[in-house]
Formats: C-alpha cells, structure tokens, sequence
C-alpha cells in the first residue's frame, strides 16, 4: 500500500480576517512532493482555515491514489486532537469540516501528528501565498507558488544548525582527549552531545535563531469587580474600567511610552481590555487589533460571584473545577478549552510578529496559560502564581519553538 504524507495549515489575518489555506501532499518514501494546493477562501477563522486545509491535503492524496495510507501532520492542536478523537468538536462551524475530512479516506487508514510549526514551514508558506493572492483580489496559482523552495530553504538551515551542533561536540572531544583520561573524555563528550540534543532557550538561545517574537502581557486595570475578587470572565456583563483601573492603564501607557519597545499592540474583545489597551494606543501613536482567542474563561453560572458564593452554592461542582483542567464551571468553559484557543492566538500572532514586541492586553487566565505553556509546567500552576490588576508580565518565542519566560507580575509602575 502507497503511504502519503499530508501536511496542512490555515491561517486567518484577523480572526475572523481574510484567511486561506494550504497543503501538501509528499511521498512518505521518497520525500518527493507530489501536490501542493491553496486556496484563499474570503473571510474566515483561524480554525475554519486549518481544517479547510486539511480537507484539501485529504482530497488532493485521494486523488493521487484512493487506496493509499496517509499520516497527516499539522501544526493545529485542535484539529489534530480532534480529529483523532480525542478531544470533543463542539463548534458548529468545526463539526462539518471535521466530518467532511473524516469521509475522504477509512478512518483507519488517516493517522494524525502535532508538530511544531517551525516544521510546516511548506504548508504554512502555501496558506500565505493564497491570503497575499486574496488580498490583490487574485486567487493562488500553483505555478507561481516558491512555498516549495522556501521549505527546502528552511530544512537546509535547519540542517546547518545540526552540522554546527555535531562539529562542536566533535572539537570537544578532541580536546578533551589531549588532558584527560579516557573515562573523564567519554563523560566530557556525552554531556555536550546531551546538550546539543536539547534545544536552546532563554538567554542561551543561539544567534542564528533570530530575534524572538516578545509578547509583553498586560493584565488590564480594575473593575468594579476586581477587588471583591468575583469571577469575570467573557460569559456575563462585561464592566467597564473603575477610575482606580483608568489610572492604572494610564501608568502603564506612560511606562511604556518611557520604554519605547512595543511596536503593537492586540487586545482581547473585552471592553476593560479594549479601554486599558487604548490608553496606551493613545500614548504610542499604535492602533489596536482585536484578538478574540485572548477573552477570558467564560465562568458560566460562576460570573459576578465571590469564589465563597460558589462555595456555598455549588461546592461538589468547584471541588471538581479545582481537580481537574477539564471541568468546566456549569455553563462555562474549561481551562483546557480556554489553552486551546490561547495556544492558537500564541502560534498565529508569534508567526506573524517574528522578530518584533507585542503588547497582548489580556485577562489573568490567559496570561498564566501563557506563562505556564512556556514554562511546561502542569495546569495546576494555575492556581500557584500571582497576576495583579494592571500588572506586566514577558515571554520570548524563538523560530524553534522555544520561549522564554522573561518577566511575570511587575507592577513597580503602577508605584
């Protein structure tokens, strides 16, 4: 039996925004690529591109051979999880989609893997092609794509770093051998062959990475209802600024004016968001893009109540709230859930932001989702840091897939 491989990515300039897609279709044998397609698709999310994409990689191989085995690879953990079963669809949008890939080839013959989008650098240059097509009111054609090139380009680099990581542990070896006694040498050259293998982050990140996409994460000033500590989130009234929080977001426009790093600035929908993200728009002479996958959890029933009302009211319901990352507040949406759509704001605006700083006005979930996924620690960590109105928080993300943790709760601005 033929095997193909299926790469597949979308991406929308906006979310909802002008989005396109795009896949190739490879023979798992040679390496050879077999198919590339795209398609600019007119206004769209994110995660309707992603799996637009994949139904076209799905039907573009069935083409090719309808027999044939297919390993689908993306860079969506949200298709990916989905369509392996694993994760419920519950979007109306994504269920037909979902389905209509689930057609194209047996189930049992369509396996799928998450990989870093460093490694669909092909499909994710195909899907931009389609949207830069879109925009000059063209559609993509294949004959005019260099996604290809730019893919051989990208392992070709990926492949010097290797060979220079490999030649540095071979010259500390030699070297080891002229002082030391052979076990000492062995040991020498087993630790520097582990640390090539581990990838580099953080200050120690090597220079041929470039430089990072730096999202600063700016918790928005106090409402009416942060300091009585209630659950605001995204499914109940959306509060305005206090005056307490109008002066906080004023300070932190004028620290950041003082710094003179932020060169954007995207926001969740959220009007207490929206109000601190424009006073330091304001500041910096910036616009504000909206970014939907940075709202707060929705906390359902949970909204406007003291973390002892809920206690009082609903204590088995918030006893398993508190277990597991996969209990939602009834009505609401789970942590789990709200890392999914945070992880694909993360992904598209470290894309698209390569090399610049980003002020992400945000909510507390998101940014500790945020510095958790970066850190790799478990969802429980949740629970364990601190995020004070109005406060500042860094991380830096590298062309490998790396971040780095720069900053968490500063608040000597608001001071």
């Amino acid at each position: 039996m033929r095997e193909f491989i299926v790469e597949a990515d979308g991406g929308s300039r906006g979310n909802p925004g002008p989005a396109g897609y795009g896949a190739v279709v490879i023979d798992a044998a040679t390496g050879e690529t077999l198919r590339e397609v795209a398609e600019y698709i007119g206004v769209a999310t994110n995660n309707v591109a992603e799996y637009k994409g994949l139904v076209a990689g799905l039907k573009a191989a069935h083409e090719l051979d309808p027999a044939a085995s297919v390993h689908v690879r993306m860079d969506s953990k949200l298709v990916v999880e989905q369509m392996s079963g694993r994760w419920k669809i519950k979007h109306p949008d994504m269920k037909p989609l979902a389905a209509e890939a689930a057609r194209v080839f047996p189930p049992d013959r369509v396996t799928y893997e998450w990989i870093p989008r460093e490694k669909n650098k092909h499909a994710d240059r195909l899907a931009n092609e389609a949207m830069d097509a879109g925009k000059r009111g063209e559609q993509w054609v294949a004959s005019e794509s260099t996604a290809e090139l730019d893919a051989q380009d990208a392992r070709a680099a990926r492949a010097a770093r290797a060979a220079r990581a490999a030649g540095a542990v071979g010259a500390a070896g030699v070297a080891g051998k002229a002082s030391e006694p052979s076990g000492a040498d062995d040991a020498r050259a087993a630790g520097n062959v582990a640390a090539a293998q581990v990838p580099s982050v953080g200050w120690a990140a090597p220079a041929d990475l470039g430089a990072p996409a730096t999202f600063v994460l700016l918790r928005h000033g106090e409402t009416a209802l942060t300091p009585q500590k209630r659950f605001s989130g995204s499914g109940g009234t959306d509060p305005s600024l206090s005056e307490i929080g109008r002066e906080q977001a004023e300070r932190a426009a004028a620290a950041f004016a003082v710094r003179g790093t932020i060169q954007a600035i995207v926001s969740s929908p959220l009007k207490r968001c929206q109000e601190t993200a424009q006073a330091v728009a304001a500041r910096l002479g910036l616009d504000v893009r909206i970014e939907d996958g940075l709202r707060e959890t929705d906390f359902g029933a949970w909204e406007g109540l003291t973390f002892g009302e809920v206690r009082a009211r609903q204590p088995d319901e918030l006893n398993a709230w508190l277990a597991s990352p996969d209990t939602a507040p009834p009505g609401g949406e789970s942590f789990a859930e709200v890392a999914v759509r945070v992880s694909a704001a993360r992904d598209r605006l470290a894309t698209e932001y390569a090399g610049r700083t980003v002020l992400l006005v945000t909510h507390v979930t998101p940014i500790k989702t945020l510095v958790r996924l970066a850190l790799g620690a478990p969802p429980e960590s949740l629970f364990r840091m601190e995020l004070s109105a109005a406060s500042v928080s860094a991380v830096a993300y590298y062309s490998d897939g790396n971040a780095s943790v720069r900053l968490l709760n500063d608040t000597s601005h608001l001071r």
